[in-house]
């Protein structure tokens, strides 16, 4: 049996066809990223979220979450509570972990520890106003910080990318001894932040939505400052700094707040992925010359060195 088409229909299919063929054409990377390009990201972003924050009856609490927990090996022998006092599962993927369990090295001249339980995916100079986010990619230092008005002062500084895997511990905790100067955020895409696309979404941590809570070191850690970028995902749109940060404001949409110099210490809660993704951690400051990492790569824990004055 033949239909034929109203000229109306075959035009609005004609124009879907092109509209899908140019999201794939303009999204690189693998068959699967750039069918993502065709998915809602922010509304689907959104739905999860909701999803995520229903509560859930205690009877089902051990089933359903126990589920999650084995499907991405979650460590629930770390986790505060057992799976059935976790309401929902944006309670059990913000878990805190048992007292004492992520003990912060002892301070040390210059010393940064990891804001966070996460694999190292790129490290470096910044140079020309320049970070690579992988395989060669670039991105730009003064488009991650936007609202920071002066971030080429991170010119000559360094930069960490910590890769948080679903299974990973997901508070973000203050990574020096010093004081908060600023916090702000950016209203982006949200693009997966994995190895897929972090390997071919160019400028990828500029496109996405972030937070950034920014500090200047003080005692062992004078002459240093740094910036913990945030970055959202598919799926996480949640970057959510600490409430402490926020005096009892509302972190803009899209801006920026100065922070009157609180004083901040290392361990202290910082933020929260609701679920996972990645900090970029910037260190900067009249004395970056002097701060060498000494991880580059490779899996690292809250509390552990990330680098110190050479």
């Amino acid at each position: 049996m033949h239909f034929d088409w109203p000229p109306p229909a075959r035009a609005a299919l004609a124009l879907a066809l092109l509209w899908v063929g140019y999201v794939m054409l303009r999204t690189p990377g693998p068959l699967s990223l750039r069918l993502l390009g065709l998915y809602p990201k922010r509304l689907g972003s959104a739905v999860v979220g909701w999803a995520a924050n229903r509560d859930l009856p205690v009877a089902w609490r051990t089933p359903l979450l126990g589920r999650f927990a084995r499907a991405y090996h979650l460590d629930m022998a770390e986790a505060e509570f057992p799976l059935d006092q976790y309401p929902s599962l944006q309670a059990l993927f913000t878990r805190r972990l048992k007292p004492g369990l992520r003990p912060e090295e002892a301070p040390a001249p210059g010393f940064i520890n990891s804001p966070v339980d996460a694999r190292i995916i790129a490290s470096g100079p910044i140079e020309r106003d320049t970070a690579i986010q992988a395989k060669g990619l670039p991105y730009r230092i003064t488009e991650l910080l936007k609202h920071d008005p002066a971030a080429r002062r991170f010119e000559g500084g360094h930069y960490l990318t910590l890769y948080l895997a679903p299974k990973d511990y997901h508070r973000i905790h203050v990574p020096l001894e010093g004081r908060v100067t600023a916090v702000s955020r950016v209203e982006g895409e949200l693009w997966p932040v994995n190895d897929a696309s972090t390997g071919a979404v160019p400028r990828l941590y500029e496109r996405n939505r972030r937070a950034t809570w920014t500090a200047l070191g003080t005692g062992p850690d004078e002459g240093l400052e740094v910036a913990a970028v945030l970055v959202g995902a598919t799926h996480v749109g949640g970057v959510v700094i600490d409430s402490r940060w926020l005096a009892g404001r509302r972190l803009p949409k899209d801006g920026a707040f100065p922070v009157a110099m609180l004083p901040c210490s290392p361990g202290e809660d910082l933020g929260t992925f609701e679920f996972g993704s990645t900090v970029v951690l910037l260190v900067g400051g009249p004395r970056a010359k002097d701060w060498v990492a000494s991880r580059g790569s490779g899996d690292v824990k809250v509390g552990q060195r990330l680098g110190a004055y050479r």
